[in-house]
């Protein structure tokens, strides 16, 4: 049954990521790839790791692929322009795909699982907790200083981000919150006495 679970999952998984790459409509293309998250995150309860399958179901498929979706359904893009400037650079791109398979297979080609792995693997990680209290030991543990610098480096990335892309402009109208707080109501409205059949 776990045999014939993996195969499931894996070809579901190349399926998905093939159509997702090859299907005309964009809206297809997020339903693949949503598939293929699924399947990969079937892979990972395969192999013990329920922790990282939940957490790809929630953060991949629960916001980054909803969120694809709602982008390519709400904007109005032209694909049909996007596709025909995508052919321009087709030789290209299936030069760069047959270099990276070439690469992978040499990569697979001379792949050795050394016999010390797994010691090593539980020497590290104790054998009697599950893997998401293992996943936490490491990394609130073994790599604690690591993971709060990770943190950091992205907090400065998405700080740094947020500078280049501020630009205050004068021609557009900006909201004034304090302004509005301390309006004075009399001062804000004036009334008009306007007399039938005669305009402002």
């Amino acid at each position: 049954m776990i045999a014939f679970a993996f195969y499931l999952f894996a070809l579901c998984a190349l399926a998905g990521g093939l159509f997702t790459v090859i299907s005309r409509n964009p809206v297809h293309s997020v339903l693949w790839l949503i598939l293929t998250f699924l399947s990969a995150a079937g892979l990972f309860v395969l192999l013990g790791a329920e922790f990282v399958a939940m957490l790809l179901v929630i953060v991949y498929v629960g916001a980054v692929a909803v969120l694809f979706l709602f982008v390519v359904m709400m904007l109005d893009v032209d694909f049909a322009e996007l596709k025909a400037e995508m052919a321009r650079y087709m030789p290209l791109a299936l030069l760069i795909g047959v270099v990276l398979l070439m690469q992978l297979s040499l990569a697979f080609g001379v792949w050795q699982s050394s016999d010390g792995a797994m010691a090593a693997r539980d020497a590290v990680i104790p054998t009697d907790v599950t893997n998401t209290a293992a996943l936490g030991l490491l990394l609130y543990d073994k790599y604690f200083l690591l993971f709060q610098l990770s943190g950091l480096i992205l907090l400065v990335a998405m700080i740094g981000a947020i500078v280049l892309t501020l630009r205050h402009r004068k021609d557009i109208k900006r909201q004034d919150v304090l302004a509005q707080m301390w309006r004075d109501p009399a001062k804000a409205m004036e009334l008009k006495d306007v007399k039938p059949g005669q305009g402002l």
